[in-house]
């Protein structure tokens, strides 16, 4: 059980004095009773509002982003916008963080969430959590690329596992990693002479981006979501 001053600041974004302003202005509601208490006792199973919007009770966030273009894989930035700001309020929360990096001009399946241990479990390397990507490059796809990519190769920091390529078009491919080196797809294809010119993550585990999450848009996972993600369940 938690002070509903401090769940509502945690987990909304805002400071714990206007959290505190708020439950005394009566903008807050517990199971449908509105409380003017700060230091009321709240647990997970509770419902709690902030002005109309819900905010989460739970321990952890976990939210799928379907990621657009122009925006860094960061909490925050001086100078550009982060992905953090498609958040919306009724999900936004102190303390989350994209788990694992695209890039600014890389689209697609992007986990964001405030829990350090599951963010671990899916970037290790040594966890195996293939991470697919639709590719487009501005060469055709060769053999000579899908058995590169399969036998590994060798970059500036070292020799690359061993990766998936698929084609699916004269110059498309779908490409499966189980690390997240920087810029390792395009600097993969850079030893080949091509340059990635779209990069979309498709998947993540057993878990695809679904398809009715539109560009710039995201949502809770569900427990069967995040079994997928880690693998711990078959899709």
């Amino acid at each position: 059980m938690e002070r509903l001053d401090k769940i509502i600041s945690n987990r909304s974004g805002i400071s714990r004095k206007d959290a505190k302003s708020a439950i005394s202005g009566g903008k807050v509601s517990v199971n449908g009773n509105i409380i003017r208490s700060s230091d009321f006792k709240v647990g997970e199973n509770d419902e709690i509002f902030l002005e109309g919007s819900k905010i989460s009770g739970k321990a952890h966030l976990y939210i799928v982003l379907n990621k657009p273009k122009g925006y860094v894989s960061a909490t925050e930035d001086p100078q550009q916008k982060t992905v953090l700001e498609l958040v919306p309020p009724e999900l936004f929360r102190n303390g989350i963080f994209p788990a694992g990096r695209l890039d600014k001009d890389t689209t697609g399946l992007m986990i964001i969430t405030d829990d350090g241990d599951f963010a671990h479990r899916i970037l290790a390397p040594k966890k195996h959590v293939p991470k697919k990507y639709a590719v487009t490059i501005d060469l055709p796809v060769t053999d000579k690329m899908e058995t590169g990519f399969k036998n590994g190769i060798e970059l500036s920091d070292g020799i690359c596992k061993s990766a998936k390529l698929l084609k699916t078009g004269e110059y498309t491919c779908e490409v499966t990693l189980s690390e997240g080196r920087y810029h390792q797809i395009k600097r993969m294809f850079g030893c080949f002479g091509a340059k990635v010119t779209e990069l979309h993550r498709l998947s993540m585990g057993g878990f695809s981006l679904p398809e009715d999450l539109p560009e710039g848009k995201c949502r809770e996972l569900t427990e069967e979501e995040l079994a997928l993600i880690e693998g711990k369940v078959k899709k």
